[in-house]
């Protein structure tokens, strides 16, 4: 079963969080998570890190169990596959997904995915997801627009249609369907 979550904002909705936590297949505190901060090459988009960060740990997973990573070097398949999570932040989503194509990332990510690990996508990272860029990681189809005041409601969602997330919205892919929730 894949397990991919895709927001606009992480965990600040505490149904969002839980559902993190229910996906995880280990006691939270030996949670191994890793924390791509590629996207974040922009002041605003750094200055959010601390926040995406402070996701992960009001979870209790520990500050030694979550690596940071730029995306400047390539992982082999046997280290990301030690993490029990990935957790993409925002910035800018082209940067983002212009990274993971040159460094042929999304075949690592692919696996990853199919092996049951965790894909937490926040704004940017939920984009570089969705079907928005030719050399995004296509885990949906759907073109995706985050931070939006008005959202898409569950049964609205096709393969074709476009897809809108609210600040307080998720998309929860697990394989069989796309499930929007608040």
């Amino acid at each position: 079963m894949k397990k991919i979550l895709l927001t606009s904002t992480g965990f600040e909705n505490d149904n969002i969080k839980n559902k993190f936590l229910e996906l995880l297949d280990c006691d939270v505190s030996k949670a191994k998570v890793l924390f791509i901060i590629t996207a974040a090459n922009n002041p605003e988009a750094v200055r959010i890190l601390s926040k995406c960060l402070d996701d992960l740990t009001n979870c209790d997973i520990t500050d030694e169990n979550i690596t940071i990573y730029d995306m400047h070097k390539l992982l082999s398949q046997n280290e990301i596959n030690k993490y029990d999570a990935i957790y993409v932040c925002g910035g800018s989503t082209k940067y983002l997904v212009d990274r993971i194509y040159e460094m042929n990332f999304k075949p690592i990510l692919n696996k990853y995915i199919e092996n049951g690990g965790i894909y937490i996508g926040v704004s940017a990272g939920s984009i570089a997801a969705s079907g928005n860029y030719k050399n995004g990681l296509g885990l949906i189809e759907n073109n995706l627009e985050v931070h939006c005041e008005t959202g898409t409601e569950n049964e609205r969602i096709t393969a074709n249609n476009d897809i809108s997330l609210t600040d307080n919205q998720a998309i929860f892919i697990n394989g069989k369907e796309n499930i929007i929730f608040e």
